[in-house]
C-alpha cells in the first residue's frame, strides 16, 4: 500500500507517462487500484501510445469510418480491437487487445469455381472450389502494414464442405518469402483432416493415381506435415509459415500454398489469409482444371 500511496502523490501527467510504457491490460488493472489513479490510467497520454502510429490512416480506410469516432483514445483503442472491414471490404483489420499489435485478414480474389455467402464469414462472400485438379493460393502483404519488431505467423483460413473429396490425397507445399527471394519457410500441409472411411471410397475410384501421388511424396516419419486445426469461429486454419517484421525498409511478404501433383479435388472453402503475431491464438469464372487464386 505504501508504494501505491507514493504513486498517488505523483502528478497525474507523470503517472500517465509511466503507464504509457506498460500494456493495455496493465493500464486497465491500474485504473482499479484507486479512484485517484483512474484518471491517469484512462488518460489520452496512456492510450495514444497503445495505438499504431498510422491509426488515422487505418480509420480513414474503414468501410464505415463513422463507427470509429470516439471521444477518447481508450474508447478508440477498444473499438479497433473489434474486427472491421478496410479498403472496400477486401481486408479485415483489428488490434490485439493485449498488445495493440496489428492483425490483418485478406479476402480471396482471383479465378474460382463458385462464390457464396456464409453467415459466419467476416466478408460478404467466400470462395469454394468445386472441381479442380491443380491449385495454387498466393497472398501478398507489405511489411509496412504490420507492427514493427514483431514475429508474425501467416494462416490460410479455410473449411471443407460436405461434398469435399481428394483434399487429403497428398500434401501441398507451403512457403513464405520475404523481399527478394529470402525464403523464411518451406513445408508441407494437408488440406483436410484424414478420414479413413472417405479415403477407402476414393481409393476405389482413384487407386492408381493416389499411389502415384503418394510415391512422389517422401514420407519420412519425422517430417512435420501440417494439418488443419479448428478455430473458435467455426473455421479451420493451416499455418503457412512465420517471419519477423523488423524495422527495415517496406518489403513484400509472399505467402503461398501450392499443390504437389495433379489430383482431382473439390469442396475446399477459402475465406482468406490471416497474418497475426505468433503468440496470439485464433480466434469469378475459371477453368475448373487449372485454378490459381491471388490475395493482395
Amino acid at each position: 500500500m505504501e508504494s501505491c500511496s507514493n504513486i498517488v502523490s505523483l502528478p497525474e501527467d507523470c503517472v500517465s507517462s509511466i503507464l504509457s510504457y506498460t500494456s493495455p491490460p496493465d493500464a486497465c488493472r491500474f485504473s482499479f487500484l484507486s479512484s485517484a489513479l483512474r484518471s491517469a490510467a484512462d488518460s489520452d497520454i496512456v492510450w495514444r501510445t497503445f495505438l499504431p502510429s498510422d491509426y488515422e490512416n487505418i480509420v480513414s480506410r474503414a468501410v464505415n469510418p463513422f463507427t470509429l469516432k470516439f471521444s477518447s483514445y481508450k474508447q478508440l483503442f477498444y473499438a479497433l480491437c473489434r474486427p472491421f472491414l478496410l479498403d472496400g471490404g477486401n481486408k479485415s483489420f483489428k488490434l490485439d487487445k493485449s498488445s495493440g499489435k496489428k492483425i490483418l485478414h485478406f479476402i480471396c480474389k482471383g479465378t474460382i469455381n463458385n462464390v457464396e455467402q456464409r453467415s459466419n464469414c467476416r466478408f460478404q462472400e467466400v470462395a469454394e472450389l468445386r472441381t479442380v485438379n491443380w491449385l495454387e493460393i498466393e497472398g501478398k502483404i507489405r511489411t509496412g502494414n504490420l507492427t514493427p519488431n514483431t514475429a508474425y505467423g501467416a494462416y490460410l483460413i479455410m473449411n471443407v464442405s460436405h461434398r469435399a473429396y481428394g483434399l487429403d490425397s497428398a500434401p501441398s507445399e507451403v512457403s513464405i518469402v520475404v523481399g527478394k527471394n529470402r525464403v523464411m519457410r518451406r513445408g508441407k500441409a494437408y488440406l483436410d483432416l484424414k478420414d479413413d472411411k472417405k479415403s477407402k471410397m476414393e481409393t476405389l475410384f482413384y487407386r492408381n493415381r493416389r499411389e502415384v501421388l503418394r510415391n512422389r511424396v517422401v514420407e519420412v516419419e519425422e517430417e512435420n506435415i501440417t494439418v488443419p486445426s479448428k478455430r473458435e469461429d467455426g473455421w479451420m486454419e493451416i499455418e503457412l509459415g512465420e517471419f519477423f517484421n523488423g524495422e527495415e525498409d517496406d518489403e513484400e511478404i509472399k505467402m503461398k500454398l501450392m499443390e504437389v501433383g495433379y489430383q482431382l479435388k473439390g469442396g475446399l472453402v477459402i475465406e482468406g489469409i490471416e497474418v497475426r503475431p505468433k503468440q496470439i491464438q485464433s480466434t469469378h469464372h475459371t477453368d475448373p482444371t487449372n485454378t490459381k487464386m491471388f490475395m493482395e
